[in-house]
């Protein structure tokens, strides 16, 4: 490609091709739209999706996982970004870290992970702490304080039966 190649074969002021008028316009009678059917009606156009009335694909394909409605969903920082995002001596909590753009977006927990390197002390509170963060956190002079997150839901526990004792 050559620079007087840049613009080849692009024509910036073609005009509007006029259709419906006549046979001799080569775009006459049906306009290019077809015989009969919805596709020939002004403003119809085709759902990006529509497979020509065969079986979409989202049918096609069987059904596979189920939704966790105890699922929670973690997202992580390292604090190699905290050592470049906020200042020594502050406070890092999810509300702060909301705060600088840091997290966004629905989330429930958040964890720090220990991926970089931290000079700075830095009073960290999260649901969540790997041990390399901790260890990273802690040798920085700054410390780490677990927040309380909701309560564990307890499964297959023992029923009490509501049924009477036989022959009590």
């Amino acid at each position: 490609m050559r620079l007087n190649d840049v613009h080849a074969g692009v024509h910036r002021n073609t005009r509007r091709l006029r259709v419906g008028r006549g046979p001799g316009s080569g775009r006459g009678r049906t306009a290019g739209r077809g015989n009969k059917g919805q596709g020939q009606l002004a403003g119809w156009s085709a759902p990006a999706i529509f497979e020509g009335g065969g079986t979409p694909l989202i049918r096609r394909i069987p059904k596979r996982g189920f939704t966790n409605s105890f699922g929670r969903t973690v997202v992580s920082i390292n604090v190699g970004v905290l050592e470049k995002r906020c200042a020594a001596g502050g406070e890092v909590t999810p509300e702060t870290l909301r705060a600088a753009g840091l997290l966004k977006g629905a989330w429930d927990d958040l964890k720090i992970l220990g991926g970089g390197e931290l000079k700075k002390r830095l009073a960290v509170s999260a649901h969540h702490v790997s041990a390399s963060a901790r260890q990273k956190i802690e040798a920085a002079g700054g410390t780490v304080t677990l927040l309380p997150g909701p309560a564990p839901v307890v499964r297959g526990a023992k029923k009490t039966s509501r049924k009477k004792p036989v022959g009590g």
